[in-house]
């Protein structure tokens, strides 16, 4: 355009042209209009937006430091000596609290490099981190780009939980109440606390919570003992724990962990030579050998683990008032320090020699026990058992017994009786059977000085599920005549004023309440013989007739005090029957229900402990996470009977083993033993407990079911092999059983128990009778002996001798006199003194 003179008045003049003002003025006012909807819109768009957070913000948690402090925590059990035995835990409690001064500079660096750079510097939120993740995030089409700090995450993992978010609304409802909280947590909890929550709250893998656990995981280590390498491989988990486990992705771990060292050398944690270090480190080789050697460890509780954590149970319920939930909680989720009893190294020689199958019997046989859910073709639903099953094996000719002589033969008859179950038209909805081998065991060994338990099986092979059942601690089984010491001999030396030498005839005897002979396990009779004798040879008449003097009574009140908790006193029936203990079978082990092999123990540690009972424990103490002592286990000594009784049977209990009915067990050092047998008439129950001066152990064999079998003397073997072994592993000084101030000696004749006459008992036809006792000072019998008796017969007429009778035609004999109120019948009649020899003298001199 050229601007003349004439140019310009010809444009000047359009532009004024009213057509030009009109089209002006519409613009300008499309333009306002525009412009005014747009603020509006705006302003609306704000407050919906306002509006839409302050609703989030309504429903977001109040925050306080202990909202994000994680909940759940491994408790972990010790043995006697202080080192780890079991850790417990949950789905949400494999975590072990590590406060942030036991976590290594390297590893909260790793975290901080790679999760949260700007950590020590932001609010909370980390806008960098936000910004920076939203271009990422348009630029990938996506939203999951991270941004988030680490007090974000540690809101999320413990305050927010984690939760699915599926659309991008949920996300951003997610995002602002992280952000948020994310400010209120720094503005009441220091960096140092933040940090140290998170490290113990993250999911590292492997089912682990937190830096510690994953340490141990990974690395077999304490995570105060990591290299800068291993710090690395965990900080790279986080991300995607799945997708970067170090033990199943290794090679996704590794590029991972170049990037967290790559970004700590960047930020300038560490120098150029550690970054080289580290790369060089085979970490994922240790981490393989880790992994494997872990596959081999047991994670099903042991027989031990069982029975403390039931008995932690039932301490916390009944001295601290929780509930069965809360006490299960506080024990698999609660972070709890259990400091057990249990000598690991003595624990170790009981599993291995009684599960070693050298050990048993070559006829080792199988029982099985089984359950079936089965639904009628009416529709009805029973449930079966093993008894259904011997029901089907008798009527079917099939055997008496749920008993096999193996495995294979079980599982035969168990697949016949399910096809005979299909067959009539049912069907098996749910199934369990177990084989279990047979013969079992159970084993307690205890310190009697203060009644920890140091080491527990209950029973033999394969355990492969946790509180499942324990002959130890649960199962009652009938004591035989080890109950001879407890409840006769105790009792009657303790409080009868009886000795070792006090004498019973062994001949026919009766129970007082029928007619019932008792029966000893031997043929025949052995005709007088002293207490001591008595608990050597197991001699069950001489056990009935004591207990009869000392009164059941008497004896029950004594086991009660020994801690025997399954004993009745009188239990009445629906049906009107009435079961009671309190009866004189008491004394060879003949119970309502049995006894426990732990209790059985207990009760011979209190001898071996001099007369002093400690109840079984199983812990010493119970600590919360944060140090405060729950549960203490002190012991607590109760006196039971005399030192001097104690010592007493522990002397006869020696003569079992050294010569008596326990010789089997007897030890291959010179340590001072005593223990006592015990046998079931019919052969179901196999027992001994027996105690050198430092452990009391009891052993028990037999079948589940009550099967009659032989044991071979099997479970007295067992208890020398482990008693020997614990010996040499322990390298405990060989000592004997201490002797109290009390106790004396006197020359006794063993058929009257009274003091002996030199050239009278010691002319027994059978043999010199006169024998060295202990006896309680005081006790010393003062008599002498009315049993035997010296006569002196005429060669000519075979009568009593008179003054005239020559000495050259005299000859002296020594006869056994019936004692007055005997009962039954005297074993050894052929060495009574005659008739004839009581009122005839010779007639010829």
């Amino acid at each position: 355009m050229k601007y003349t003179k004439q140019n310009i008045e010809k444009q000047r003049k359009v532009l004024s042209s009213d057509k030009v003002r009109k089209n002006s003025s519409v613009s300008l006012f499309l333009f306002k209009y525009v412009f005014i909807v747009s603020i509006i819109l705006i302003v609306a768009g704000l407050g919906l937006g306002v509006g839409f957070v302050r609703g989030i913000l309504k429903t977001t948690p109040q925050i306080t430091k202990n909202s994000v402090h994680s909940k759940g925590y491994i408790t972990t059990i010790y043995d006697n000596k202080g080192q780890t035995i079991k850790t417990l835990s949950n789905h949400d409690s494999n975590r072990i609290y590590t406060p942030l001064s036991s976590i290594p500079k390297d590893l909260q660096h790793a975290f901080i490099a790679i999760e949260d750079e700007r950590f020590y510097s932001h609010n909370g939120i980390d806008l960098y981190g936000i910004i920076r993740a939203t271009f990422l995030g348009i630029r990938n089409q996506s939203l999951s780009q991270g941004g988030s700090t680490i007090t974000q995450q540690l809101i999320k993992n413990n305050l927010l939980g984690i939760q699915p978010e599926k659309t991008m609304m949920e996300r951003l409802e997610r995002k602002i109440k992280e952000q948020s909280l994310a400010l209120e947590l720094e503005k009441i909890a220091s960096k140092k606390y933040i940090l140290e929550e998170y490290l113990n709250a993250i999911n590292l893998g492997e089912g682990t919570l937190g830096v510690q656990t994953a340490s141990q995981k990974y690395f077999n280590k304490d995570v105060s003992d990591l290299t800068l390498s291993e710090c690395a491989v965990l900080a790279g988990i986080t991300k995607n724990p799945t997708r970067l486990d170090p033990i199943t992705h290794p090679e996704s771990n590794a590029s991972r962990r170049l990037l967290v060292l790559q970004n700590m050398l960047d930020q300038h944690y560490i120098t150029k030579s550690q970054y080289r270090e580290a790369l060089r480190d085979d970490v994922y080789t240790r981490i393989q050998k880790n992994a494997a050697a872990s596959t081999t460890k047991k994670n099903t509780n042991s027989y031990f683990e069982d029975a403390l954590i039931l008995q932690v149970v039932k301490d916390l319920k009944s001295k601290l008032g929780y509930d069965e939930t809360k006490a299960y909680s506080a024990i698999y989720s609660g972070g709890l320090k259990i400091y057990s009893t249990q000598d690991t190294a003595i624990q170790n020689i009981a599993d291995s020699i009684t599960s070693n199958p050298a050990n048993y019997p070559k006829a080792t046989k199988v029982a099985l026990t089984c359950s079936f859910t089965v639904r009628a073709a009416s529709g009805e639903t029973n449930t079966y058992t093993e008894h259904n099953l011997l029901h089907y094996m008798k009527t079917h000719k099939l055997g008496n017994s749920l008993v096999f002589q193996n495995a294979s033969d079980a599982k035969e008859t168990l697949a016949k009786y399910k096809h005979y179950i299909k067959d009539k038209g049912a069907m098996i909805i749910d199934e369990t059977s177990q084989p279990t081998i047979q013969p079992q065991i159970s084993l307690t060994i205890m310190n009697q000085s203060n009644g920890s338990v140091e080491a527990l099986v209950g029973g033999r092979d394969l355990k492969t599920s946790d509180l499942s059942l324990n002959r130890a601690t649960t199962s009652t089984r009938q004591p035989g005549s080890t109950f001879k010491i407890l409840s006769a001999f105790l009792p009657a030396l303790d409080k009868n004023h009886m000795t070792l030498g006090t004498v019973y005839d062994d001949a026919p005897y009766n129970y007082n309440d029928s007619n019932r002979p008792v029966h000893n396990y031997y043929k025949g009779y052995k005709g007088y013989s002293t207490i001591r004798e008595a608990i050597t040879q197991s001699m069950n008449i001489v056990a009935a007739k004591t207990i009869s003097d000392v009164t059941p009574k008497t004896s029950f009140d004594y086991l009660t005090k020994l801690g025997f908790s399954t004993l009745v006193s009188n239990e009445f029936t629906s049906n009107g029957n009435v079961y009671t203990d309190i009866t004189q079978s008491l004394a060879l082990g003949g119970l309502t229900y049995g006894v426990t092999n732990m209790e059985l123990t207990a009760a011979y540690a209190s001898i071996a402990n001099g007369g002093m009972y400690n109840k079984p424990v199983l812990y010493t103490k119970v600590v919360d996470q944060n140090g405060n002592v729950l549960l203490s286990n002190k012991p607590t000594k109760k006196r039971i009977m005399k030192s001097s009784t104690a010592f007493l049977l522990t002397d006869a209990m020696k003569d079992v083993i050294a010569k008596g009915t326990g010789k089997d067990a007897k030890l291959s050092s010179p340590m001072a033993v005593a223990g006592k047998t015990g046998t079931t008439s019919n052969n179901y129950d196999y027992w001994f407990s027996g105690y050198t001066p430092y452990h009391t152990a009891s052993i028990w064999m037999g079948y589940d079911n009550n099967t009659n079998f032989n044991s071979e003397n099997t479970h007295k073997k067992l208890w020398a092999k482990i008693m020997n072994q614990i010996i040499q592993t322990k390298s405990e000084k060989t000592k004997n059983f201490s002797k109290p101030s009390n106790i004396v000696k006197a020359k006794i004749c063993k058929e009257s128990g009274k003091l002996a006459i030199k050239g009278v008992c010691d002319h027994d036809p059978r043999g010199n009778c006169i024998i060295t006792e202990y006896f309680e000072k005081g006790t010393v019998p003062k008599q002498t002996c009315d049993t035997h008796v010296a006569v002196e017969i005429c060669k000519k007429t075979d009568k009593l001798a008179n003054k005239k009778c020559p000495k050259s035609e005299r000859i002296k004999k020594v006869y056994i006199v019936r004692k007055n109120g005997s009962h039954g019948k005297t074993a050894d009649t052929k060495f009574l003194l005659p008739k004839k020899y009581q009122s005839n003298s010779c007639t010829m001199h």
